[in-house]
């Protein structure tokens, strides 16, 4: 059932980080309550929404005060609440951390933002792109003499963002068994980006590491930590930094018959070398070169697409990826000796659940009946 069987989230509907914290926390065994705009009731279930795996639903009216009051209803015996508005929006719908502390001081209360709850920047829009070059995150990431690359949105949204306010929540999870009280997480991407960064800043700050992108040993700068092109169109990415792994590399490839090899960590030879290995890697097919370096001590992997990576047997062996319904999706992580997480229900239709979620919350038929009925409430 997961090692998080037991805890109730609500989970105020939102996009990006905030629904990918639910789903991890889905994905470990909570109960995920989603508040689905009421607007939202009779579109359809969504399966490719993978991020929305593992939730109940119940539609409500957010501007109708019964709504309002619905919600804290189910805030009384919830362990959680996860929300991503601006700051301000939840206070203004009613539903702010000391109003639902008023009905359950038990509660963990995660906010999910770009910037933070405070700050001059904190009521401004933005996404992962904007909150990673505010942090200097985005700066380190392209190649020299080109443009910052965005890393897809990974390091804003899921890793910065959504997995910070997972840690959070379970850091503040365990910290309630010793006081019994819940508290406020203010999970800003702008900080976890940053913090995402700290083994960076520490070679900066030993003088490791140059401001210059593409001209360090994990920026693309390096011959030895790299990406390279086959000759049948595929790539491989090659991490021989340490140097008994890079002296394999030299003798897989066939550079140590070279007599005039610098040094490895001689930098103004970096792009000479990376211009061989170039050359070289040109010469056989991706595969070509998996039977010769693959699963060698060279820190050297074919890169894969998408298909490939579900269908690789290092990946089938340990079940990293699963399917349902057709629809292929990375299986719940990381592994537990025990409490193993299975994988959750797979997205459902606003309001699906309405009626089911206000009889488990101790609402009699006659007011669910008339939450119903005034559309406080809609059920699908």
């Amino acid at each position: 059932m997961g090692p998080l069987n037991g805890i109730k989230v609500i989970e105020l509907q939102g996009i990006g980080p905030g629904p990918f914290c639910g789903m991890m926390l889905a994905d470990m065994g909570a109960e995920i309550i989603r508040i689905d705009r009421s607007t939202a009731a009779g579109k359809p279930a969504n399966p490719t929404d993978i991020l929305a795996r593992g939730r109940r639903s119940i539609a409500i009216d957010l501007k109708s005060s019964t709504g309002v009051e619905t919600v804290l209803k189910l805030v009384e015996t919830a362990d959680i609440l996860i929300e991503g508005f601006r700051p301000g929006v939840t206070e203004r719908l009613g539903l702010g951390p000391d109003i639902c502390h008023e009905r359950n001081d038990q509660l963990i209360y995660g906010r999910m933002t770009g910037w933070g709850q405070t700050g001059p920047m904190a009521k401004v829009a933005g996404h992962d792109i904007n909150y990673i070059s505010l942090s200097g995150a985005l700066h380190a990431i392209g190649r020299k003499n080109d443009r910052p690359v965005p890393p897809l949105n990974l390091v804003g949204d899921f890793g910065g963002g959504g997995m910070l306010l997972a840690f959070g929540i379970v850091s503040a999870l365990h910290e309630r068994t010793k006081s019994g009280k819940g508290q406020v997480i203010d999970a800003a991407m702008t900080e976890g980006s940053a913090l995402l960064m700290n083994a960076v800043f520490g070679l900066m700050n030993n003088g490791s590491w140059t401001p210059t992108r593409g001209e360090n040993f994990l920026d693309g700068g390096a011959h030895f930590y790299n990406t390279y092109e086959t000759s049948d169109g595929k790539f491989v990415s090659v991490g021989s930094i340490e140097p008994q792994f890079y002296t394999l590399l030299l003798e897989k490839s066939g550079l140590v018959n070279s007599e005039d090899l610098p040094t490895q960590h001689s930098r103004e030879d970096w792009p000479d070398m990376q211009a061989r290995l170039r050359k070289i890697f040109m010469q056989r097919t991706r595969d070509e070169w998996d039977a010769i370096m693959l699963g060698t001590d060279i820190c050297y992997a074919p890169i894969l697409d998408f298909e490939e990576a579900r269908n690789h047997p290092h990946n089938i062996e340990r079940q990293s990826f699963v399917s349902r319904d057709g629809i292929h999706q990375a299986a719940p992580a990381p592994k537990f000796s025990r409490t193993q997480p299975q994988l959750p229900d797979a997205s459902v239709a606003p309001g699906t659940d309405s009626r089911d979620l206000l009889v488990e919350a101790g609402f009699s038929t006659d007011a669910i009946d008339q939450l119903i009925e005034s559309g406080a409430v809609v059920q699908v």
